[in-house]
């Protein structure tokens, strides 16, 4: 029983690659870089984390037009990546245009060729307000295009076990499968030392002290 994994090397993904690991799938973990600031750090904890789940395969794939389109802070340095101010209830800088329909068209295509039998992605409450293709209208649509699009049977299942619960509630359920979140990255700016101010770095610090345990990563702020 096989599934490909959106493995970005970040929190909720590598959680989400220990979840499937343990309902008893082979882990295919398929690691994007689309010219993100952060994408050596990404990819050198998306590895850590496909090698300490033993992996049967660990695919990565360039998606440079993402970088050509622009219009996202993690993708053009010429916009400055936002520091987290409060909740503002816009699209955040950050969000990259229609990103994750590009994302699983190309795990749909792994998936078929493979023939593995789920697709996992760790969309979260928390990504709704700012994220469009991160809501679960956005994922029972794609799964109806997988549906259509495929010519495999039985059918590929988009797995979304995450996507009622927030930040907290995935740690705590990392913290029990042991999940390494040393070796996770979620900082938008930095390769080295998280910067501590972005929306990413926040939600993250924010979740480990709801559950008050310590953030296993260094931080400059």
């Amino acid at each position: 029983m096989k599934a490909v994994c959106l493995l970005s090397g970040g929190m909720d993904s590598s959680t989400l690659a220990y979840v499937a690991k343990d309902m008893g799938y082979d882990i295919i973990a398929l690691h994007f870089t689309y010219g993100q600031r952060t994408e050596k750090k990404e990819r050198e904890c998306a590895r850590s984390i496909a090698q300490r789940l033993e992996a049967i395969e660990f695919v990565e794939i360039s998606l440079e037009h993402f970088k050509k389109i622009g219009a996202s802070s993690l993708t053009d340095p010429s916009i400055p990546v936002e520091d987290y101010v409060g909740e503002s209830g816009g699209v955040p800088n950050t969000y990259v245009p229609f990103r994750n329909a590009n994302l699983l068209a190309i795990a749909t295509s792994l998936a078929e060729a493979r023939h593995a039998a789920a697709i996992f992605i760790g969309v979260q409450t928390g990504d709704y307000p700012g994220y469009p293709d991160c809501r679960p209208e956005f994922i029972e649509a794609f799964q109806r295009v997988i549906d259509l699009g495929t010519a495999v049977d039985p059918r590929i299942t988009l797995m979304t076990p995450f996507v009622r619960m927030t930040k907290a509630d995935i740690i705590r359920a990392g913290i029990a499968l042991g999940v390494p979140y040393e070796l996770t990255w979620s900082c938008y700016r930095n390769n080295d030392r998280a910067c501590g101010v972005c929306s990413s770095c926040h939600y993250r610090r924010e979740a480990f002290r709801e559950l008050g345990f310590e953030d296993p990563i260094e931080y400059e702020a």
